[in-house]
């Protein structure tokens, strides 16, 4: 029987792809460790994304693998997942206690991206990541309503000086909505706003956080530009509905990310297709393809294909998003999925005014 060597553990290593790397554990470079004691082999693997929903069957599949080489009595498999700060736009100052941002944005309104990016955030916590999300859409703020949050209720203020933020399914989440009355609308010009944005950003108490999800303001306009010129994005996540029009809108939206040097991360369609709850009929309300389309145009991955459902919806507004609602459902998987890819996209990149209004802070 021959001796077992390194060489044989990794080749049988890269014959397995990771599905949201889109490459062999080898080749990603996952491998952090191979002891070979006989025929006794263990392995460690290092994850740079959220996956605790997917490493324990990535390693069991991994295992059964090496158990099978010739020489192999015994195999251990161990999958870690570590993240790390990554890059984000140069001269752009890093945010206190925050590794990773991810904006979702859109071209448009209506398209769902406020339902992704609060769906984004819950499947990044199931993974095991520190997670927060940032509602930067002062007019039309929804996040509070989508975690649950009761009407009224304001975050506490640290050192008269910073926001903490409040915290919902595991989420810390912060919102403009819970600093106003919802009734009132902000009447603000986008200098303004963008002013109020960036004191929100940076004077809210963050704890500890993987990633922070900002679900963007839709539009391509002077708020969205000065948000991506001044907050630190890891990448973005671009959000759609197969309709030309929309598609059009998020071409922008991909455009302006691009101009800033901020990595999208990929493209998310919703609403790709309704299947007739009464007979299974399937139909492609909003056109079909859009998404992939767009996605290829631009050399980045459909992170994910929504239906129109209105389980999505109903779930929203009632405080707890699919994921958590429904989290065995195919619909939580698509997100989980979701999630996972672009957690690794994160980690792939990474290798390489006018007078503004002050916030004023309280104990009240």
């Amino acid at each position: 029987m021959s001796a077992v060597t390194r060489q044989a553990v990794e080749a049988t290593l890269r014959q397995f792809t990771d599905p949201n790397l889109n490459q062999d554990p080898v080749s990603a470079g996952c491998l952090r460790e191979v002891d070979i004691d006989g025929g006794k082999v263990r392995v460690r693997l290092q994850l740079g994304y959220a996956a605790g929903l997917f490493k324990s069957g990535w390693a069991q599949m991994l295992q059964m693998a090496l158990e099978g080489v010739e020489g192999i009595d015994s195999a251990k498999v161990e999958v870690d997942c570590v993240i790390e700060a990554h890059k984000a736009q140069a001269q752009v100052p890093a945010l206190a206690n925050v590794k990773n941002i991810i904006a979702v944005a859109s071209g448009k309104g209506g398209v769902g991206k406020s339902t992704t990016a609060a769906n984004l955030a819950l499947a990044l916590a199931r993974e095991g990541a520190r997670v927060g999300i940032l509602d930067a859409d002062i007019y039309g703020p929804s996040q509070g309503i989508m975690f649950g949050i009761a009407e009224g209720t304001r975050p506490k203020v640290r050192d008269e000086k910073f926001f903490v933020p409040l915290e919902a399914h595991g989420v810390q989440v912060m919102s403009m909505a819970f600093l106003t009355d919802e009734n009132t609308p902000v009447v603000w010009r986008g200098p303004m706003v963008s002013g109020a944005l960036l004191q929100l950003i940076t004077q809210t108490a963050w704890d500890n956080l993987d990633y922070l999800v900002v679900d963007m303001p839709p539009g391509t306009g002077d708020i969205q530009l000065t948000l991506a010129q001044k907050v630190p994005v890891a990448g973005a996540v671009i959000v759609t509905t197969p309709q030309d029009l929309a598609l059009l809108d998020a071409r922008k939206g991909v455009e302006m990310f691009r101009k800033v040097n901020i990595p999208v991360l990929g493209v998310v369609e919703n609403m790709a297709v309704h299947i007739c709850s009464n007979c299974g009929h399937a139909e492609h309300l909003f056109g079909e393809g859009g998404g992939e389309k767009l996605a290829s145009q631009y050399g980045v991955d459909l992170l994910a294909s929504l239906p129109l459902s209105m389980a999505i919806r109903m779930q929203s507004d009632g405080g707890k998003p699919t994921t958590i609602a429904d989290p065995e459902s195919q619909i939580a998987m698509i997100y989980q999925e979701m999630a996972r890819c672009v957690g690794a996209r994160i980690a792939q990149s990474g290798l390489g005014a006018s007078a503004m209004p002050n916030i004023e802070i309280s104990d009240d």
